[in-house]
């Protein structure tokens, strides 16, 4: 049974010195390291890691995460010299991106699972060895189902360290400072696909396309051995709130770096938490990961309309993206490396927004806390049974909506009119900017609402974008030929208009979905007890 703090401030206590054990609730956990607390009124701290240690495992599954957008984005440029080199058709070659796509909306549940019930590390190493073995393969290949096949390997191991990363940054965040950690993460799988295009054009160009997956061959190498060494465990099943010392698995160089490692001692026998060894916990019951365990989140109202907002920003931004290098080429005759180039407005306006919004986000929390009577932090931690946390987070989106809709539509007009290049670079500046921001604002609401199971929700918020992407992608080269690219991007912008009327839904009716969530699972225990 979860054990709810009690409601008044409480007395300092050193951090240091607070036992936990990951029976008890994480969502009732105190977010900062000055709360004190006296034999009768003691609450947990939510994380025994240090500000500075949260920013390194933050960046460190952010870096990781940026790969599921880099093997992407870094194939595109590549598509020509390969379907040559192969034998086969551009055509054929397409094939391995839509293969690519698909396994990117399954493969995440598998691993969202295997995250949130065996634990972080275990799946960021399965991950990054699949990743590293995969682009060796890819590199040495020399025929086309084997490329088809490697692709999809590739797939496996790199879209899934998105929604990990999403659930260390739960482990390890409170409610109030999250939006920051998440705006840091998307900044970087937003630079991906600003600067992957570049690299891999000067690489084709000058040393051949090989030595493009030869790159990530290095670059994923050199990231697994930091993970190996330097990623500790946070799923609170398995290390609690940190206090609980990591076996086997688990175990990383990393706690070696720290000079107070928080231990645990009965100094505090008030306080309240589960009477038992904590240096011992008991046995977890693990089991097979299971990749159909995220498509109960899709059932929770809350979660769904969410998912939808990001799944259509999404969509369009995807095909935004799909079309660019294609657009370029034929209507401004760039080569290879200039059309990598064409990439770059949007993911700086991306990176830029991601960071400005996260910013944006634990400020909003920071003043409805003090809106609501309580001081600038949730003093509940993760417990937002009675906080609008939907109207919070969801502030503002109704312009990045509407801004997002219009740049859609100046760019395919921009296309069709062949304005100068630079118009449609700015459109694609403006979209990856606001479209960012959105992916922040969801990514962000979904981890709040789901904080033991962050991983395994994003694995069905990633499952559900990928079909709509992959669904956006396969009919908007028809639609550009058949109708043109102005009404093409003109349709896509009324599409994008769809998530406004879910944004109203989910902020005026969010928090009583969750109450009558919580009403219906109450009555179903009562019953079964």
């Amino acid at each position: 049974m979860a054990l709810v703090p009690p409601e008044s401030d409480t007395l300092n206590v050193n951090v240091q010195s607070q036992p936990y054990t990951p029976e008890s609730d994480p969502e009732q956990a105190v977010s900062t390291s000055e709360d004190r607390a006296s034999p009768d009124a003691f609450e947990p701290p939510c994380s025994f890691f240090t500000s500075p240690e949260k920013r390194w495992i933050s960046s460190l599954a952010a870096f990781g995460a940026m790969f599921s957008t880099l093997s992407s984005y870094i194939y595109f440029p590549a598509l020509v010299p390969m379907a040559q080199d192969l034998g086969v058709s551009v055509t054929l070659i397409n094939l391995t991106v839509t293969s690519y796509l698909i396994v990117a909306g399954v493969a995440p549940a598998f691993m969202g699972d295997l995250a949130d019930q065996g634990g972080r590390r275990p799946a960021y190493i399965l991950m990054f060895v699949l990743v590293v073995a995969s682009n060796i393969g890819l590199a040495l290949q020399d025929h086309y189902i084997a490329l088809f096949v490697l692709r999809m390997v590739q797939s496996a191991g790199a879209s899934g360290s998105y929604g990990a990363a999403y659930g260390i940054i739960a482990d390890i965040t409170t409610v109030t400072e999250r939006g920051g950690y998440v705006g840091s993460l998307i900044l970087s799988t937003n630079a991906a696909p600003s600067f992957g295009p570049v690299i891999a054009g000067i690489l084709a160009q000058k040393l051949g396309w090989r030595s493009i997956f030869w790159f990530l061959v290095i670059l994923t190498g050199i990231y697994l051995i930091f993970v190996i060494l330097l990623l500790p465990e946070t799923q609170r099943k398995v290390v609690g709130n940190g206090s609980i010392p990591p076996k086997g698995i688990h175990k990383s160089l990393f706690y070696s770096f720290i000079k107070n490692w928080r231990t645990i001692t009965p100094s505090l026998p008030a306080t309240p938490v589960v009477k038992e060894n904590t240096s011992n916990p008991k046995r977890r019951n693990c089991r097979f990961p299971n990749p159909f365990k995220c498509i109960p989140m899709l059932f929770k109202k809350g979660n769904f309309t969410v998912i939808l907002i990001g799944s259509i920003t999404y969509t369009v931004k995807m095909t935004l993206q799909t079309s660019l290098a294609a657009q370029c080429i034929d209507i401004y005759k760039l080569d290879y490396l200039q059309a990598g180039l064409t990439y770059l407005p949007s993911g700086v306006g991306g990176a830029i927004a991601s960071y400005i919004t996260g910013k944006f986000l634990d400020r909003n929390m920071k003043k409805e806390s003090a809106r609501q009577g309580r001081d600038d932090c949730y003093r509940r931690g993760e417990d937002i049974s009675d906080f609008p946390i939907e109207e919070t987070r969801l502030r503002g989106i109704y312009t990045l909506i509407v801004i997002s809709s219009v740049g859609t539509a100046a760019y395919g007009i921009s296309l069709m009119k062949q304005a100068h290049l630079a118009v449609p670079l700015v459109m694609q500046f403006l979209t990856g900017a606001t479209t960012s921001s959105i992916f922040t604002l969801c990514g962000t609401l979904l981890t709040d609402l789901n904080p033991h199971a962050s991983a395994t929700v994003q694995a069905s918020y990633n499952l559900v974008r990928c079909i709509a992407a992959g669904i956006g992608i396969a009919v908007q080269q028809p639609l550009a030929d058949t109708a043109g690219s102005g009404w093409c991007f003109g349709i896509f912008s009324i599409i994008m208009l769809l998530a406004a009327p879910l944004a109203v839904v989910t902020r005026t009716r969010g928090m009583s979905w969750r109450k009558k969530f919580r009403h219906a699972v109450s009555s179903s225990e009562k019953v079964t007890s």
